[in-house]
């Protein structure tokens, strides 16, 4: 018989190991290729990725990576996830969320509980379905096998009693009753800037813990952060600082702290950035469950999570692409554990969403968990050297600008004073240089736009509450571009146009050629390449080719263009100082920069 060596596979035990230091001198290798010479650890260095909250990843993770012991699933810290046989019953919930009746019906909330959707989350007053129209809303629907997630900002308690006063006439057996009444009066502040009385939720809370076991009354949620622009680390530190808030609320109330705690769900914004995505999830199960240890309930500190696929993703053109980032994001979540999943339409953006949208966005669900088997794993990115410690890397920049809410007072009062908009207008700021130089790019939007789509129409959304933190999107200055081009067209029959003069063979012009057409698309600009200069209808011009025939032919191309009535004259490459050029296009310019101010010599407002 045959002895296998202990830290070795029988295939490979002839093999010495490769060690981390050989690595690094392939690396070295590649990136001598490229005109870099960096040696050692500064060649690993050299291909890390730096991400927002001072984080960054690396090429490489090795067993020589450690993060702290996850534990097991269903135990503290609950990092594995809140329960020990996750999701793999029947899959995470399906939750959609309906912010208006279908033809003042509720046909779509019956079509989407009959094909996969498992509860609902309703948006109510303001911004949403009157609370006189709950019954209406829920008309048809079996309310002790379908949990209701209510979410009504001010009208919170009158909603709520709404939402009782149903389960009552209809019979429901209180002790089956599911779901969240979704009060959130520090989320409501976030979004309008107006104060709430904390003081009858505590109350509702504790009629949720007596009377309805299995009935939350509280939602911790964390989208108004993200929706601002805040990263994962400050997106998670205010959902823990808001918790904290309540739980000091609820126990101030007299409910015990376990029952506090059982009275709170969370809501995170899962990204097409899977990886980040799994990692805040995960991370935020250990925070929170740091939370109750310290505050002395350690068995009660499994949180139970809401991830909703990111509204600041989601592009108005080219909307169709909203369902790759939504697969990814809701993929993302089910790998990260979240409880209930919710998959805005890829319309979502643009008003209220069409059947079409409604069924595409639950089939994401149902396909990740029916054939791709995404659930039957509890915890399937457990036990990655990245994953993991990316994930603890995430929970410790999440707990230090907790702990910096918690230093200034907590969550209402930075809310009040200013700070937390300021801290996360600081980090959209970033993000959007990323954005504008196309660092970050969108796909449809500032990668591969097409301007001869035909715009996709839907029925205006009830305005959400405002006067609060703002509401980005990725899209949202390129977007500005675009509509001062939809307008210019409107008005004269034609889009800007910008021409590209080719210089030399297509092998030569048309990487730099096809890079210039896209850039220029993605402000509304239309490249024209057929024909001469004056036939164009241009009145701005484009250099594209090498740069062995820009050092030849540069001058006296820009010359000749300039000659046949160019009033500005780019190169598609890295500045050089060629005679007659005006500007230059390349990669990692600010594109919003060139795009507005070339919209601006053009005449287009």
């Amino acid at each position: 018989m045959t002895v296998l060596p202990d830290d070795g596979l029988p295939l490979a035990a002839e093999f010495p190991d490769a060690t981390h230091e050989q690595w690094q001198r392939l690396v070295e290798g590649v990136l001598r290729k490229s005109g870099k010479e960096v040696s050692g650890a500064a060649a690993e260095e050299a291909l890390s990725t730096t991400l927002e909250d001072g984080l960054r990843t690396r090429p490489l993770y090795t067993a020589r990576d450690a993060a702290p012991d996850p534990g097991l699933p269903g135990f503290a810290p609950y990092l594995r996830g809140g329960r020990p046989e996750g999701n793999i019953a029947g899959g995470w919930d399906v939750r959609q969320r309906h912010a208006a009746l279908a033809g003042g019906t509720a046909d779509g909330v019956l079509a989407d509980l009959e094909n996969g959707v498992s509860s609902l989350w309703l948006v109510l007053g303001e911004g949403g379905i009157p609370v006189g129209e709950l019954g209406r809303a829920l008309d048809g629907v079996y309310l002790d096998l379908a949990p209701v997630v209510l979410d009504a900002g001010r009208d919170t308690e009158a909603a709520a009693e709404a939402l009782l006063r149903l389960y009552q006439d209809k019979g429901v057996d209180p002790k089956a009753v599911r779901g969240n009444l979704g009060a959130d009066p520090l989320g409501y502040e976030a979004r309008t800037g107006t104060a709430m009385d904390r003081a009858p939720f505590a109350a509702l809370a504790a009629r949720c813990a007596q009377d309805h076991p299995g009935l939350r009354a509280l939602t911790v949620d964390a989208l108004p952060y993200h929706e601002a622009g805040g990263s994962a680390a400050q997106e998670l530190g205010a959902s823990l600082a808001t918790g904290v808030a309540y739980l000091r609320e609820l126990t101030g109330a007299g409910l015990p702290l376990d029952a506090a705690l059982g009275q709170l769900e969370f809501r995170y914004a899962a990204t097409a950035d899977q990886f980040l995505t799994v990692a805040k999830l995960r991370a935020a199960r250990r925070l929170w469950a740091r939370v109750a240890e310290v505050s002395g309930a350690p068995g009660a500190g499994a949180q139970v999570q809401h991830a909703v696929t990111s509204p600041v993703m989601m592009s108005r053109r080219d909307p169709w692409v909203n369902m790759l980032r939504t697969t990814v994001a809701t993929l993302a979540a089910g790998v990260g554990g979240a409880d209930s999943v919710t998959v805005l339409p890829f319309d979502h953006a643009l008003g209220l969403p069409d059947a079409f949208a409604r069924r595409i966005a639950r089939n994401t669900s149902t396909i990740l968990i029916e054939e791709s088997h995404l659930a039957r794993v509890v915890d399937p990115a457990g036990g990655s050297w990245y994953v993991e410690r990316l994930t603890d890397e995430l929970a410790h920049a999440a707990w230090e600008f907790f702990r910096s809410i918690e230093r200034d007072g907590g969550q209402a009062a930075v809310l009040r004073s200013g700070r937390i908009r300021t801290d996360l207008a600081t980090t959209w700021a970033e993000r959007s240089k990323r954005l504008a130089k196309r660092r970050e790019p969108v796909t449809g939007v500032s990668e591969f736009p097409l301007l001869s789509e035909k715009p996709v129409q839907r029925e205006p959304a009830p305005e959400p509450p405002s006067g609060g933190l703002p509401r980005v999107r990725r899209d949202e200055a390129y977007e500005e571009l675009r509509a001062r081009s939809d307008a210019h067209l409107a008005a004269t029959g034609a889009r800007p146009r910008v021409y590209l003069a080719t210089l030399g063979s297509p092998a030569a012009y048309t990487a730099r050629s096809t890079f210039a057409a896209n850039l220029f698309q993605a402000g509304g600009v239309e490249p024209v390449t057929e024909g001469g200069f004056e036939e164009s209808g241009a009145t701005e011009a484009v250099l594209c080719s090498s740069d062995a025939l820009y050092a030849e032919q540069a001058e006296q191309a820009a010359g000749a263009l300039r000659a046949a009535g160019a009033r500005h004259v780019f190169l598609a490459g890295r500045p050089a100082g060629y005679p007659g050029v005006d500007s230059y296009v390349f990669a990692g310019c600010d594109a919003i920069d060139v795009l507005s101010a070339t919209l601006d010599r053009m005449g287009v407002s």
